[in-house]
Order: structure tokens, then C-alpha cells, then sequence
């Protein structure tokens, strides 16, 4: 459990710096925003810089600030565990923002857009495999999704859009679509390390169905159906649970099926939607 959770810093770690190169070698050179929190730093540095005259507002700062209030509002309303990881890694963003030097590898925008959203995406990307977040607008999004009973994507999208048009207006209009660009890329490196979507569906064969089962309520409050099936070619008799989680579980749901079961088989799919009963507070 201990290596378990001592990875899990590191990996958290590893993002962070990943996400501070993408930032400081690219995306903040080329006046290029980031997604989230993120972007809206950049934003608020810009805005303190150039229009201000103010230097130490830097972008490490603003989002270290800015996620103070979130990351309460994260603690009571989401979940401590999945907070303490999400706000350990806007402290190392921050520090390694402030730490590396803002340096231009190149001048052409769309080079900076592309490499600045691939480096950044897989600092993301893997930070939520190892479940925490970057903080910021997904806890913030988790919360509103529960108050108003609408999909996170909804308002990802809608503070994602105002940093696009933000981003427009501070600089050249072709910066809004460099960070257009950027987002997208962004978006579709994190969707090939770790699903983006609000809702998965696991289907998991074992032997173990109670332990299993027991584990999983022990950490989570899902429904699980429990069904009884057999393997074609072994012809033994198993069982396979059948439940639907938040994207912010996954991992806890890998580690749980690992620790009981490392033998067990889980499908893990997208799921379009959910109709009943599904608890939206934990």
C-alpha cells in the first residue's frame, strides 16, 4: 500500500513538471493558453503584465492562488483523497513554474501550439490514470455537474470557450485559434492515456466476487450487479460485476481489483449515459 501511494506522488510529480514544460518552453512564449485553471492564470499574468505593469503576479503564483478556494470547495464537496492528490499537483505546477525559465525553442506559433498541447496533455493525462486531477476547473466542474445535474464536459467546455475568446482579445485574433489548436491537442493526448468522459462502465470477471464486492463499498459508494457467468474455454464458474463510476474513480477501482484479484478480467467502457438511479454525492 505504501509503494502503492508513494508512486502515486511520484506520478503526480511527473506530471507536474511535464505540465510546467509545456507552459514554459511553448504555450506562455507563444502567448498560446492552456485549458482550465491553467489558461486562466496565463490570462491573469497577462493582463498584470502587460497591462498592469505588475511582474510578480507570474502565472505559478496566480494558479496557486486560484486554487486555495477550490481546493476546499474540493475537500468538503468531492473528496478528500482525490483533493489532497489534485492540490499536491497544483503545488508542484506551480513550483516548477516558477523554478523553469520561460524560453522560446521556437517562433513559429503552430510548433509551439502542437508541442506545448502534446507535453502538457501527458502531464495531465497521466496525473488522472493515477487519480488526481490538475485541480482547478475539474473540481470545480464535479461540483456545479452535482448542484445542477448537468454533464462535466458542459462546463469544461464553457471555461475552456471564454479562454479561447479571452485569448483573442488580449492578443492577435489568430492567437485564439493557436490556442483552439493547442486545446485540441491537449484534449486528444490525454483521451489516449486516460478516458476523458464523465461516466465509465467496468464489467469485471473473478473468482472473488465477494471480496471484491466488499472492497469496493469499503472505498466507494457504487451499485454493483453481480452476475453469474463461465469461461468458454476453462468452463469454470466466475462471476462478473457490473457497475458504473465517475472517471475520478477509476483508479481507485484498479487498485482495488489488483489488491483482491490481479487475476481478474475488467472491460472498461464508455458510457453514454445513465438512466435511474446513480448517486452523485459522495
Amino acid at each position: 500500500m505504501f509503494l502503492m501511494e508513494a508512486k502515486r506522488i511520484v506520478i503526480v510529480i511527473v506530471g507536474a513538471i511535464l505540465n510546467a514544460i509545456g507552459l514554459n518552453f511553448f504555450l506562455i512564449g507563444a502567448n498560446v493558453y492552456a485549458s482550465g485553471f491553467t489558461g486562466i492564470s496565463q490570462i491573469l499574468a497577462t493582463v498584470f503584465s502587460d497591462y498592469l505593469g505588475v511582474e510578480i503576479a507570474s502565472t505559478g503564483i496566480i494558479l496557486f492562488i486560484l486554487n486555495i478556494p477550490v481546493a476546499i470547495i474540493g475537500w468538503l464537496m468531492v473528496g478528500r483523497g482525490f483533493t489532497i492528490y489534485s492540490f499536491l499537483s497544483v503545488i508542484a505546477t506551480s513550483f516548477f513554474l516558477e523554478v523553469l525559465p520561460i524560453v522560446n525553442l521556437s517562433d513559429d506559433i503552430l510548433l509551439n501550439a502542437v508541442f506545448g498541447g502534446v507535453i502538457a496533455g501527458v502531464g495531465v493525462g497521466i496525473t488522472l490514470k493515477w487519480g488526481a486531477s490538475t485541480g482547478g476547473s475539474d473540481i470545480i466542474a464535479m461540483v456545479l455537474s452535482r448542484m445542477k445535474d448537468k454533464p462535466i464536459g458542459s462546463y469544461l467546455m464553457a471555461i475552456n470557450g471564454m479562454i479561447i475568446v479571452i485569448a483573442g482579445i488580449l492578443n492577435e485574433p489568430e492567437n485564439a485559434l493557436y490556442t483552439l489548436v493547442g486545446l485540441y491537442v491537449t484534449t486528444r493526448v490525454i483521451d489516449g492515456i486516460h478516458t476523458r468522459h464523465e461516466k465509465v462502465t467496468a464489467m469485471i470477471v473473478t473468482k472473488k466476487a465477494d471480496e471484491l464486492q466488499q472492497a469496493i463499498h469499503d472505498t466507494m459508494i457504487r451499485g454493483i450487479t453481480i452476475l453469474p457467468v463461465k469461461g468458454a474455454y476453462t468452463k469454470e464458474d466466475k462471476h462478473m460485476l457490473y457497475l458504473v463510476i465517475t472517471r475520478y474513480e477509476l483508479y481507485d477501482l484498479e487498485r482495488i481489483i489488483h489488491e483482491v484479484d490481479e487475476n481478474a478480467f475488467t472491460n472498461v467502457i464508455q458510457t453514454a449515459g445513465v438512466y435511474g438511479f446513480f448517486r452523485r454525492n459522495d
